[in-house]
């Protein structure tokens, strides 16, 4: 499909910056929710990147997935003339702030916890004996035919 070069730029664009992208499958959808380019546009500038392995995709509940691999990001830093030191957002590293370093001593009490292992009824009863085995007065009663390859019950 014929994709103006305009719009193709911006698809790539907006690929590079995220580093993923999602389109619904709807062909006849008039605008990408998130890129100002008609859906199918979209779609097929995907596909073309998928077949030379640029994007990996992932469909699921009518929507494509679109991430790019480390192949696809070197290609589009080519051919939108960006420098190495621009990542798209999924390969930036975020610093894990909120963090802080605990003292090595006591830990602070959990309000309500309660380790599993505590004993209180937990899945058995000990009653101190072991039981194997049912109780002493349970009888099974195996009657033939009611089963697969035995005989049918008379309807009586």
């Amino acid at each position: 499909m014929l994709i103006p070069t305009e719009n193709r730029k911006k698809i790539y664009q907006y690929l590079f910056q995220e580093g993923v992208l999602v389109a619904k499958k709807d062909f006849n959808l008039p605008r990408h929710r998130d890129i100002n380019v008609p859906n199918l546009q979209v779609i097929k500038a995907m596909q073309s990147l998928e077949s030379r392995e640029l994007v990996k995709t992932q469909f699921s509940w009518q929507f494509y997935y679109y991430s790019l691999t480390d192949k696809g990001i070197e290609y589009l830093r080519k051919y939108l003339h960006l420098p190495v030191e621009i990542v798209p957002r999924t390969h930036i590293k975020t610093a894990k702030t909120g963090l802080r370093p605990r003292p090595e001593g006591e830990r602070p009490q959990r309000d309500g916890y309660r380790p599993r292992g505590d004993g209180e009824g937990y899945r058995r009863r000990d009653t101190g004996e072991k039981k194997d085995g049912p109780a002493g007065d349970f009888r099974p009663e195996f009657r033939g035919g009611v089963g697969r390859g035995g005989p049918r019950p008379s309807a009586e």
